[in-house]
Parts: structure tokens; C-alpha cells; sequence
């Protein structure tokens, strides 16, 4: 019998699970805060965005895009792709956007969820597949006096539509993923741009390339054979990704000797400043934090329009930022400095079993079995929660093993008769002990790491322990000693 399941969120993951869940012949309402879909890549607008995996894995198995225009995607076609997933799997039927969830209570007696919604509907459906994302909260660091800014400053992932940087003095708080984007193209712009750096980032080479009209006209004369080579030159890249990238959080001998060589070659060849150079150089193990992928990062920062400052910010005052070495004088600053990740402050309130809420349950630390599922909350099935975060590999892989999942689990209740599937306390325990021994081998357990991947307990509550092909095994069936059907 078809479940009514309710799917919050319509970025990458809620996509994913709206149309295979269609496709299994469930009956799916898909509700988004936002005025279009696309999660991250909707909101995130800043000048270079661009996504870190290779543009052949960052799309779904089921859904092939082959107009790339790189083999990195930019942020506006990946944006265009999920909307495109909208009309190819005929979802507008089922969407409804401006209409975030705000809450959803668990009905034992029912054994349903009821859900609420930003528009005051209250719904009942058979399951819940929160697909809130890991990267949707921005985060401002706590500077003393961001108040008296005379400029106009904001987030980066809140970048202000038509924002001219002509002639400006700018400044950019954050040297990592995001900033690693936009400064270049905001070099490229500004009269002077001040790059403030905490903690210089460990970089590899990106070498992309574009997809020339010549080579999409070449592959369009015969698709079933570009699709066919395709699928095997994915294959290769993830493979690759799995078994060499992943040795540098692995933290094998030659994972991190391989990767910090390819790091360091590619630091010294971009940048001919010695001085520069050593500011730019991490005094702590490669893959400790999100290892960034760029070619024109360092040669923004060789611009004679360019200033690296590595000095502690002190304050921020009406014309500009202090630190320790001095004063910079600024129209505009720019916050690149991330999202709050260790927190998990879901927008939405979850209610589960005897009236505990997920906020409860996670006080002490996000724990999911498989990072799917959560003990006492029935027929709920997130998407991209606790430790399936990767940092060598593509999020949309690990979002399909998570759908599949929750489908054969439902399946396995419908066949069983049951009204509910839910992962038991010991099952859970079991769970995340596993996984956070298989943490204790990575990088991210060597007590000089310090990144968004680990909370302030220590413990590593967003990434994956292993490989994507051992994740896609861990949820290739259902443990019947982990999850109760009944």
C-alpha cells in the first residue's frame, strides 16, 4: 500500500527522495521554505561559485546531465539542473514552495506524523524525510563592533543581488571553501580587497577545464554511446575519489605523504613570494580540514590589489577593521566564514516518542543510525544527517543510498504488515560505537585537528568513517538486530 510521506526541503536530497519515492509508488508532498528549489545552490550566489566534485558525480545516477559547460560544475548550472529535475520527474504537481514545515509530532496511537507548515496546515502523513541539509546556516564569527560598520557588510551566502564592487574597498573575512570562490572575482573588481586569514587552508590543484561546444555537438550525434562512455569515465572518478583521494583522511603514510606533496608543489608554483608563501602554509596534517580545490585562488592573492592579513582581527570600527598589525580602511566586508554545522539547529521542531523532541535527543551530540534514522522517531528518515558528510567524494551518491534505504525499509514493513519501522536504542549504540572507532583511524581524530567537521567535545558528528562503496554496502539491506518492524 502507497505511504503518504512528506518530504521537507527541496535542495538536492529532497529531490532525490520525492521522485524515487514517486517511483516506488508512494504518494509524496515535497515542501520547500523557499521560492524555488535548489537548497544550497539557490542560495548560495556569490561571484565564483562553483561546487569541488568533479560535475560527472555531482548529479544522480537516474538523472544524467550531459551539458556541463566544466567538468567542475558552476553554482547556476547545478541550480538549473535541479530545477530541470523538477520537469523531467513532473514534480511541480507535488511541490510547494513558500511553505517551509515548522513542525512535525509523532502519533503513536496513529502511527503517523503530523505536520505543520509557515501557511498554519496541519497534514497527517505515513512518514517524514527531513532534508534540511548540513551547509544552510550561515555563520558569523563574534568580532567585537561588526554593529558600527559604516559599509555595507553581509554573508556570503547572502550575497546582495546586482552588488557592484567597482572601485571599492573591500574586505573578506575567511580564507577557505567559499572564500576561495569569490576572491579572485572580487579581486578581479575591487580597487584594493584585505583577505583576513585565521588558518591558512591546505590546496590542490583543480585543473579544470571547459566542455567546448565542438566536444557537447561531438557527443550529441550518437548519445547512447556518450552516455555509455560517461557512466565509465564516472566509474573511474569514483573509484579514484574512494580508493586514493580518501587515503588522505584515511590518514595512511601515503595518503597524507602523496597529498601534502601535490599541496605543496602546487602552493610553490603559484606563488614566488617566499613570505607570502609561508602564510599560506598549514602547520597541521592534510585532510584535518576540508582539503580546498582551486586553481586561482593563490594568484588572486599575488595581486599588486591584494593584501593578505593574517594579524588577529581585534574589531571592526566604523571605517573599517583593526587587527594586531594595523587598521584597513573599507567600504564593504564580506563574511566568508561558513555555516554552523556541530549545533544541528534544524529549522523545524521534531516531536517523537512520549513527547521528546530531536532537539532533546541530540542535546548531547547528533546520533542516526546510518545517519538516517533516529531512536524514537518512528517512520522518519533524514537525509545528509550525522557522520554522511564526505570530504572525498560526492554528497549525491551518499543521498541515493540514503533513499534506497528508506525505501526497502518501508517495503520491508509493508510486506511484514506493519505500521512502523524504527531503529532501536541498541541498534543505534552499536551504530555510532562503531563508527565513531572507525573515526578514531581518521585525521580527524589527531588531537592538533581543529575544524567544522569536530564539536567542541571532540567527537566527529558530521563525516562519514569510510569510503562510499562501505556506506553503500551498510545500507544495501536491513539489519533486522538494528531496526524494529512492527
Amino acid at each position: 500500500m502507497a505511504k503518504r510521506i512528506a518530504v521537507i526541503g527541496a535542495g538536492m536530497g529532497g529531490l532525490c527522495a520525492a521522485i524515487q519515492a514517486r517511483a516506488a509508488g508512494h504518494t509524496v508532498t515535497l515542501f520547500e521554505h523557499a521560492d524555488a528549489v535548489g537548497g544550497t545552490w539557490r542560495a548560495n550566489r556569490y561571484p565564483g561559485v562553483a561546487c569541488d566534485v568533479p560535475a560527472i558525480l555531482y548529479q544522480f545516477s537516474f538523472a544524467p546531465n550531459p551539458h556541463w559547460s566544466h567538468h567542475y560544475a558552476r553554482g547556476p548550472e547545478i541550480h538549473a539542473y535541479t530545477e530541470a529535475l523538477v520537469v523531467q520527474f513532473e514534480l511541480a504537481e507535488v511541490l510547494r514552495l513558500n511553505e517551509g514545515v515548522t513542525r512535525a509530532v509523532w502519533d503513536e496511537a496513529g502511527a503517523t506524523w503530523a505536520v505543520e507548515t509557515e501557511r498554519g496546515a496541519r497534514e497527517t502523513f505515513d512518514a517524514i524525510v527531513p532534508a534540511l541539509g548540513q551547509l544552510s546556516r550561515p555563520q558569523l564569527p563574534e568580532i567585537a563592533g561588526v554593529q558600527d560598520f559604516a559599509g555595507q557588510t553581509f554573508h556570503a551566502a547572502e550575497w546582495p543581488d546586482g552588488l557592484d564592487l567597482t572601485a571599492k574597498r573591500v574586505g573578506v573575512v575567511g580564507s577557505a571553501a567559499s572564500a576561495v570562490q569569490l576572491i579572485p572575482e572580487v579581486a578581479k573588481q575591487a580597487a584594493h580587497l584585505v583577505v583576513f586569514q585565521r588558518t591558512p587552508n591546505w590546496v590542490i590543484p583543480r585543473n579544470d577545464t571547459a566542455v567546448t561546444p565542438e566536444a557537447k555537438a561531438l557527443m550529441a550525434t550518437n548519445l547512447e554511446v556518450a552516455m555509455r562512455l560517461g557512466a565509465a569515465s564516472r566509474a573511474m572518478i569514483f573509484d579514484n575519489a574512494d580508493t586514493f583521494f580518501w587515503q588522505a583522511f584515511k590518514w595512511t603514510p601515503e595518503g597524507r605523504a602523496a597529498f601534502t606533496r601535490t599541496a605543496l608543489d602546487h602552493l610553490e608554483a603559484q606563488v614566488a613570494d617566499p613570505a607570502l608563501r609561508a602564510k599560506l602554509t598549514p602547520d597541521y596534517p592534510i585532510g584535518c580540514k576540508r582539503i580546498l580545490i582551486c586553481d586561482d585562488f593563490y594568484p588572486a592573492l599575488c595581486r599588486d590589489n591584494v593584501t593578505l592579513e593574517t594579524s588577529a582581527i581585534a574589531r571592526v570600527e566604523a571605517g573599517g577593521v583593526r587587527t594586531a598589525a594595523g587598521f584597513h580602511d573599507l567600504d564593504v566586508l564580506i563574511f566568508a566564514t561558513g555555516f554552523e554545522t556541530t549545533a544541528w539547529n534544524w529549522s523545524m521542531e521534531v516531536v517523537g516518542e512520549d513527547g521528546r523532541t530531536l532537539a532533546e535527543a541530540w542535546a548531547d551530540g547528533p546520533e542516526a543510525y546510518l545517519g538516517i534514522m533516529a531512536h524514537g522517531f518512528p517512520n522518519m528518515f533524514m537525509l545528509y544527517g550525522p557522520n554522511t558528510n564526505l570530504g572525498h567524494n560526492s554528497i549525491s551518491f551518499m543521498i541515493e543510498q540514503q533513499v534506497g534505504f528508506m525505501l526497502r525499509a518501508l517495503a520491508a514493513g509493508e510486506s511484514a504488515g506493519a505500521r512502523t519501522v524504527r531503529v532501536t536504542a541498541n541498534g543505534q549504540a552499536r551504530f555510532n560505537d562503531t563508527i565513531a572507532q572507525a573515526l578514531d583511524q581518521t585525521v580527524w581524530a589527531d588531537p592538533h585537528c581543529r575544524s567544522w567537521y569536530k564539536a567542541a567535545n571532540g567527537r566527529v558528528y558530521q563525516n562519514w568513517s569510510g569510503s562510499c562503496t562501505d556506506y553503500a554496502a551498510a545500507t544495501a539491506e536491513i539489519d533486522r538486530a538494528a531496526v524494529a518492524i512492527g
